[in-house]
This record gives structure tokens, sequence and C-alpha cells, in this order.
């Protein structure tokens, strides 16, 4: 209990933390204390501090704008006995981190649009301003259990909007994750990690030589405080968070039921860009971005031109656009055209009188036609025949 006093009693002029660094220590026992998005603690920090907020809880009395019951209060209080934010605060200072909370210059403002499910504080590893980061960034999610084919997409997609400046935020888990991290990582890219953990625990653990890299050469986020590991709830309320930080989503591959589509439905809850990239038809891994797709619930991207268009300035970010290049046959006029397409194949090739009835033009039209392409290499005359040269 004495770690939680501190962060509630004022103690002496000499000892006592000043307002702002009260209210860090309460919002990093608040992480310990309830589950990421909670709406009931969101909803009293809209207004109320941290601070204040776990005074009502160590007092133990019901108040209408917290809407808890005795028996959450109980469990809440009860489990205040054990957290210390004082260790958790050096633990993530001596592996070289920071504790994030709304006041702080480096807080990403978008968060705001979560309203009562906004994180608490963000615990946060590596170097740069998260708010920075994120004012530019893309989120590039989809399938743990990706495709060679999604795979690809992913690392080419993270490598050409890092080579545009465009920072890369994904979870750091397999598949799709990890190819989006590693092909911001290749071109010298930032990218940032959004975990379901502690940022100083390495999951998945196969994956711990990338969190590493990323931490290194970019930044590692979390709502959970040091040392906690993820579950199946964590992963659902992290994506919450990716979304809201960036500009815009893109799903490479997903199922049906995969999990990369709520980090999609939240984008668009929030009115964020959510974007799509389409896989073969026959691929389950593709059926989820597929219905996605055809809802409107995203907007079909193919390179990383057309994602920074949906996320860019208006009017600015243009993706170029896509135009065939055109072929000489494509120059000819009508007449010669049709002269042309006339000939039949092979070295026999047909006569004057012969191209006249079949395209309806004079035998004087028809030769003036045939010596044009000639001239321009389409045909050549061998006897009394035209030939297309091959």
């Amino acid at each position: 209990m004495e770690a939680t006093q501190t962060v509630l009693d004022l103690g002496t002029a000499l000892t006592r933390p000043s307002e702002g660094e009260q209210e860090r220590l309460a919002r990093a026992a608040l992480t310990r204390l309830v589950e990421p998005g909670n709406p009931a603690i969101g909803r009293w920090l809209l207004t109320g501090s941290a601070r204040a907020l776990i005074q009502r809880v160590r007092g133990g009395a019901e108040h209408p704008e917290l809407r808890l019951d005795q028996a959450r209060l109980a469990a809440m209080r009860e489990r205040l006995t054990t957290v210390d934010p004082h260790a958790d605060l050096e633990r993530i200072r001596s592996v070289g981190g920071r504790f994030l909370i709304p006041s702080d210059p480096e807080w990403p403002s978008q968060l705001a649009d979560l309203a009562a499910t906004a994180p608490v504080g963000l615990w946060v590893l590596g170097t740069g301003s998260l708010r920075l980061l994120a004012l530019r960034s893309v989120a590039i999610v989809g399938a743990r259990a990706c495709t060679a084919y999604g795979a690809h997409v992913a690392g080419e997609l993270a490598a050409q909007l890092a080579e545009r400046g465009w920072v890369v935020f994904s979870g750091a888990a397999y598949g799709v994750d990890a190819a989006a991290h590693r092909g911001a990582l290749a071109v010298g890219g930032m990218t940032v990690g959004v975990l379901a953990c502690g940022v100083d625990v390495a999951y998945p653990r196969g994956n711990s030589e990338l969190i590493g890299r990323i931490r290194g050469q970019g930044q590692l986020v979390s709502e959970l405080p040091p040392g906690e590991h993820p579950n199946r709830f964590r992963f659902v309320l992290r994506n919450r968070v990716l979304a809201a930080l960036t500009r815009g989503t893109v799903v490479v591959e997903a199922a049906l039921r995969s999990g990369a589509l709520s980090t999609a439905r939240r984008a668009l809850e929030l009115n964020r860009q959510t974007m799509g990239v389409c896989g073969p038809v026959t691929s389950e891994l593709s059926a989820g971005v597929h219905a996605l797709l055809r809802s409107g619930g995203a907007t079909l991207v193919t390179d990383a031109a057309e994602i920074v268009e949906q996320v860019g300035a208006i009017g600015e970010d243009l993706a170029p656009l896509r135009t065939c290049a055109a072929r000489p046959r494509d120059l000819l006029g009508p007449a010669a055209a049709q002269v042309l397409e006339a000939i039949p194949a092979g070295h026999a090739g047909a006569g004057v009188g012969s191209l006249a009835v079949r395209t309806g033009f004079s035998p004087d039209s028809v030769l003036k036609q045939l010596y044009e392409l000639c001239s321009l290499g389409f045909v050549q005359r061998v006897g009394s025949h035209w030939r297309v040269i091959p």
C-alpha cells in the first residue's frame, strides 16, 4: 500500500511530486488496475483526473459518474494494494522508455477520437516523437498465416511508403505485420509496432530480433505496463489504438473472421481512410478483404501511390493515371486500319481486288492505303499480292 499512497498523498513540501507527476503516477497505476479501453474509467477521465479516480477507488464509495458497482470497486481496491507505479516508471526508464499521458507534448491528439475508450496512457520505447510520427502514418495489417503473395505485397507497400517519407504502423505479429515492418526497415524507413503486451516483452518470441530492430529504428507502443503479456482480448483492444493513431489502414490479406478486419472496422468508425488489396479469388485469406471492398467499406489500392492519394494532401498527392501505352496500330487512320485488318495472315497475303471486296473500298483507295501501310512498315508487296510484315 505504501507505493500507492505515494501517488495519492501530497507528503511534505520537499518530497511532494508535482501535480503533473501525480497525474502520471495515477495513470500508470490505472494501466495496472484496468484493461485497455475500459469505458467506465474513460468516461471519468474525459472530465476528471486519474488521481481523483484513484482516491475514489481507495475510498470505496460509489460515484454516479464512475458507474462501477461495489463489487467491481472492491476488486479494484484490493488490486490497488499490489500496484507500484513508481517501480513501473523506473522500469520503463531503465530500458530507455517513457510513459506518455495526454498532457505531454508528445501525446498524439487524434487519440481523443476514441472518446471514452481512449488510452489512459502509452508506454513507449524508441526514438522520435510519437505525435510527429503519427501525423504521417499508415497502418498495414493482415493475416498472421499469410501467403507468400501477402507477405510480398505487404513488404513492397511498406517499403514504397517509407521511401515516400511515410511511417508504417503495424502490430509486430507474424505474417503481414512482420512483412510490413521488415519492408520499412529494409529501406531505412521508420516503423512503429503497436503491441498487445508490455513494450519490454518480445512477443511473439519468433519475432524477437525484428522487435529489437523496430525499437532501434522506430518505436514500440503499448497501453499495457511493462512485463504484461498478451491475451486474445488484448489484441482486439489494441486494434482500436492502431486505427486511431494512423491516417489510414490497409488490409493486405484477411479471412472472413480475421482480426485484421477489426482494425479496418475501427478505422471506418473513426472516419479514417480504409483500404484493401485484392488477392486470388481462390484464396480463403483474401475472402475478408474482398468482402470489405464489395461492401464499400474500403478503397481498392495496388501500390503506395494509390495509398498516399487516399491519406495525403487533397489535390496534391494524386496517384498517376494508369494508361496503356499507344501501339503503332492505334495511330492509323480508320481506312488504313480497316485495310490492314483485311489482309489475311500467312505468306500468301491478298491482292488489291480481293481487299477491295473485303473492305468495300474502291481498288484505287485500297492501293493508296496499302502504300501508306508499306511506308509505315506494316505490309510489304510480293508480286501482285500484299502481306503483313510479322
